[in-house]
């Protein structure tokens, strides 16, 4: 059995595609997975299961728009994958001194040249982001919010969902106790 994270990309944003986190954890307990918790109510859960990631994420993504109709983007990592990610977070120092500082985008392919030009279209002195693989490290400086970087991602499309560092620490803390 492997312990696993999963983000659900654009649920329970802005109050648009609501879908309550007890009942997504009913109907991933339903599909056969173990140990099944979810964290705050933007589409994160952490679980066990013998299955791959590849055969998980179209079984989560059917049980959303099953129960909701809504058709998300799930992204998942092993917990193994995602204590590598922790570990190679190139703004450490940010992160611990203010973890919302630091967001975490995860993608289920790597960003083509295109997509990384927009994205670097978007950096200043104080938005900065650092692409490796599947998993965009971003440091903003003042407030994602006013941040074009921020913006840049969100004309990604749906490739991507993003998560701040407190919630990756979190997520990681979870996985970590379920063994």
């Amino acid at each position: 059995m492997t312990n696993y994270a999963a983000l659900v990309r654009g649920i329970n944003v802005g109050g648009k595609n609501k879908l309550a986190m007890a009942d997504l954890k009913r109907e991933l307990e339903a599909i056969g997975l173990s140990k099944v918790q979810t964290y705050i109510q933007s589409g994160n859960v952490v679980f066990r299961s013998a299955k791959d990631a590849g055969e998980l994420r179209d079984a989560i993504e059917q049980a959303i728009t099953r129960i909701s109709g809504i058709r998300a983007k799930v992204m998942i990592r092993e917990q193994r994958e995602l204590d590598a990610i922790v570990a190679g977070c190139p703004y450490e120092e940010a992160a611990a001194a203010e973890g919302k500082s630091v967001h975490l985008s995860v993608l289920n392919e790597p960003l083509s040249g295109p997509q990384l030009e927009k994205l670097s279209a978007g950096c200043s002195e104080l938005d900065r982001f650092q692409a490796d693989g599947t998993v965009v490290y971003c440091h903003y400086g003042q407030s994602i919010r006013d941040s074009k970087l921020a913006a840049n991602f969100a004309k990604l499309g749906d490739v991507v969902t993003t998560r701040n560092w407190n919630t990756v620490v979190k997520l990681q803390a979870m996985l970590r106790a379920m063994d």
